[in-house]
């Protein structure tokens, strides 16, 4: 037996003191094949120091031998010196059986330091260099899948599945084929593989993106019954709550929509977003007081989202609380630009708050944007009645007589306008 297999033995053993006299006996004394061998086990054992002064002796006998720049290379990108790295990477020239290689290491390099576009281009050279390689071929998958280049790796892991390769680096790649196919928005290719993978083989990521999958092609059941198993069996996947909610409530699951929410508000109570979304489904359920409390926590949480403003307001109007809608949404419609939802709000608010002036300035803001909107014309045309403002009154009436031909009063008036 060599002195690198009673290493090794040692070093399964637990007994670090007897391997490292048995490692210095191999330095010695084995043969070279043997001290690779040897450097190749305990790089994957993580023993990069002994790994590398292995290579590094090798290297100086066998100055040629540029698998040893690139193995060395892959240590030095293990102990974040990617500099170093690089110095045996670039001694490694295009002539060289090492060379494609030296590119996949390269790639490796640049890509940990996000440098995506230089890791494609080495990727590229080595694929044309070796385009029946599966490894390279996959390593580019990879590199698009992590740009979230979806449509580029798409093809790749159907040339590797077609050829017959389904693992590759302990990575499924009927599963990755098929969240690539989820994220480029091809739902129907996409739950044709996922549906392929066994539950218990699932990732919580890869169910949660068959379950948004099955949402997307509206099998909701299909959608809840996986968003609740992940839910079961990872309630802190923050993720899934406002889809599960989103699900449940296109079902007319009111209550149960309500309460993933809530659940998800307790693990992720900074989400404002959960917060509107489960003021929206108390708002369906008539809990007013219920939707204005989650509606505030939104706001508080960012006061820049219009989205919490607009339905809080809506909220205040519909309840006619004038003071607190101006108060609400004055500092929203200071500049120009303000969402016009805003502007219709305060039309209202100001017209019955006797506000003419203000009330004005409102309808007119608004007017540009709801001109297809019955709900809107049909009151701002009496509004500018009272105001006098026939121009107005003319151009709001022609298009809501438009939009509802069979109001007889409006058609009415319409006519008598028509004729001025």
């Amino acid at each position: 037996m060599s002195y690198a297999q009673t290493a090794l033995d040692q070093l399964e053993k637990g007994q670090l003191d007897a391997f490292k006299k048995q490692y210095a006996l191999a330095l010695r004394h084995d043969d070279d094949d043997t001290l690779f061998s040897l450097a190749e086990e305990l790089y994957s054992l993580g023993f990069l120091n002994q790994s590398r002064r292995i290579y590094e002796k090798l290297l100086k006998k066998y100055p040629d031998e540029d698998e040893l720049r690139t193995n060395l290379a892959d240590i030095a990108i293990d102990e974040d010196k990617n500099d170093e790295a690089l110095d045996y990477l670039n001694q490694v020239k295009p002539g060289s059986e090492a060379y494609v290689q030296a590119l996949m290491v390269a790639a490796d390099l640049y890509q940990t330091q996000e440098l995506f576009e230089v890791s494609e281009q080495k990727l590229l050279t080595a694929r044309k260099l070796a385009p029946d390689e599966p490894v390279i071929t996959f390593a580019l998958a990879e590199l698009y899948f992590t740009m979230r280049e979806f449509r580029k790796a798409i093809p790749l892991y159907l040339e590797l599945i077609t050829a017959g390769t389904t693992t590759l680096s302990r990575v499924n790649l009927v599963e990755r084929l098929g969240v690539a196919y989820a994220n480029a928005g091809r739902f129907e290719q996409a739950i044709g593989y996922l549906k392929q993978i066994h539950p218990g083989d699932m990732t919580a990521d890869v169910k949660f993106e068959t379950a948004f999958t099955y949402l997307q092609l509206k099998d909701r059941l299909a959608a809840i019954h996986l968003f609740e198993e992940l839910k079961d069996s990872d309630p802190n996947y923050t993720s899934l709550y406002p889809y599960l909610g989103q699900a449940l409530e296109a079902e007319n699951r009111l209550p149960e929509a309500l309460t993933a929410l809530q659940e998800g508000l307790g693990v992720d109570q900074y989400n404002e977003k959960l917060w509107l979304q489960a003021a929206h489904v108390a708002t369906k359920l008539d809990d007013e007081d219920l939707a204005e409390k989650y509606l505030k926590q939104g706001h508080d949480l960012d006061a820049d989202d219009l989205s919490a403003v607009i339905q809080l307001s809506n909220l205040y109007v519909k309840q006619e609380r004038w003071d607190e809608n101006v108060a609400l949404i004055q500092p929203y419609v200071k500049d120009e630009g303000a969402d016009p939802q805003l502007y219709w709000n305060l039309a209202v608010t100001a017209q019955h708050q006797e506000n003419y002036a203000q009330a004005r300035q409102a309808y007119d803001a608004a007017a540009p944007f709801f001109m297809d909107q019955p709900d809107f014309l049909k009151p701002a045309i009496y509004f500018y009645r009272e105001e006098g403002a026939s121009d107005q009154v003319k151009t709001l009436l022609q298009a809501y007589v438009k939009l509802v031909p069979d109001d007889v009063e409006m058609a009415a008036l319409w006519d008598s306008y028509r004729e001025v």
